[in-house]
Formats: C-alpha cells, sequence, structure tokens
C-alpha cells in the first residue's frame, strides 16, 4: 500500500505522520508494564470477539493481540503510521506469523472504515486519550460502535499533579511543530470522562506507575 501526505490533514495528524519511522525505531520505555497491559487486556478478549484498536501507531501492539480474537481492525490517522504496521504485517506474513484477522488502515473512530455493521465486542485505546481533541465525542462514538455490553479498553497518559510544569513546554514546542495536542488529565479525570459516557469501569490498574491509568469499563 502507498500513503502520501496531503494538505488537508491536522497539525496532530501532521506531527504523528512525520514522527513515524523515529517511532517505530524507540524502544518501549517500560517493557514490563507494557507486557502487564497486554497480559490485562488478553484477559478481557475472547476467540469470537470483533476488536477495533484506535491510533495503533506502527502496529506492534496489534500484532500481539490480534491472535487471541477473531477479527482485529488497527486504526491510525497518521498515514506515515499505518504505512510502517502494513510493512510490518507484510513481513509477518512472510514468516507465517500474522493473525488471519488482523487489518491496518488510514482512519480515526468518525471514519466509515471502522463502521464493520455488526459492532465491536472490544475498542481499544492505548496511549491515546489524553491525545484526542474531542473526548467526549469521541467516547460517544466509541460506546455507539460496541456492541451491548462491549469493552472500551485504554490506557491513558495522566500528567496529573504535574501539568503546570508540563503543560506550558508543550505549548512551546506546540508552536514549532515539536508537540502533538496534549490534555492533563488525572487518573480521576480519566475515570469520570468514561463514566460520563456511559460506560461501568470494572478494572484499573498504574502501568507503569505513577502516570499511566489503564482502565477497563463496559458499555452500559
Amino acid at each position: 500500500m502507498t500513503i502520501t501526505w496531503t494538505e488537508d490533514m491536522t497539525p496532530s495528524t501532521r506531527f504523528w505522520d512525520k514522527i513515524a519511522d523515529k517511532y517505530a525505531a524507540s524502544p518501549i520505555k517500560d517493557q514490563s508494564a507494557y507486557e502487564k497491559t497486554l497480559a490485562r487486556t488478553v484477559e478481557h478478549l475472547g476467540p469470537t470477539d470483533d476488536v477495533l484498536e484506535l491510533g495503533c501507531g506502527t502496529g506492534s501492539t496489534a500484532l500481539l493481540l490480534a491472535g487471541n480474537v477473531s477479527s482485529y481492525l488497527a486504526t491510525d490517522f497518521a498515514p506515515g503510521m499505518i504505512r510502517i504496521a502494513d510493512e510490518k504485517l507484510v513481513a509477518a506474513k512472510a514468516e507465517n506469523t500474522v493473525p488471519a484477522g488482523l487489518r491496518f488502515a488510514v482512519a480515526d473512530v468518525f471514519s466509515e472504515a471502522v463502521d464493520n455493521g455488526g459492532g465491536y465486542d472490544a475498542i481499544l485505546g492505548f496511549n491515546f486519550l489524553h491525545l484526542v481533541e474531542n473526548p467526549e465525542d469521541l467516547l460517544a462514538r466509541v460506546h455507539g460502535l460496541l456492541k451491548p455490553g462491549g469493552l472500551f479498553i485504554s490506557k491513558t497518559v495522566c500528567l496529573g499533579d504535574k501539568a503546570w510544569l508540563f503543560v506550558p513546554m508543550i505549548k512551546v514546542m506546540q508552536l514549532f511543530g515539536k508537540a502533538p495536542f496534549v490534555r492533563a488529565y488525572t487518573f480521576a479525570d480519566v475515570e469520570a470522562l468514561i463514566g460520563k459516557a456511559g460506560f461501568d469501569i470494572i478494572e484499573t490498574g498504574t502501568y507503569p506507575e505513577p502516570r499511566s491509568r489503564f482502565v477497563v469499563a463496559r458499555k452500559i
């Protein structure tokens, strides 16, 4: 698949598209916390599940999780990220290690590409919600895309009481295109936001400590 940059990209899309290769080459900062997140997520997935991942980046997590479910659509709004994800998918196919139901697509939650007709058993968003400019609209759409009782599984960076330090620095970097949009949440903010969107929170965790909140929430 050939994916190209277009002039109608938002500043956030351009930022993530531009850094895709650097992002792909960066090591996971906390491998133990990453593995814990994967393990807890797998506990809530089943072999017949249809899953949607939002903000999948370059697809590494999708490649690890997709073998546990029936179908897995991994999406990102940055074309550069999906270009690399597709390259990984081709390599996995060559080694016969690719899950049969895995697909990647350039899309966001509002794209027609994510409508599968019957709804999803789970929607995932890792290191994602704090980068969303319209979280209430996004969560309403997630709620609508889930089957009754479906799960929204997320992990969110929460700057919390350090917002006074990080936010001014981020705003300066944004002026030069060196940082994306970022919200400064607390754990309570994230859980309240998800709860107000029509979800019952059934599990939380902090992987890694002290600023990444893992939440499993069931559609009410």
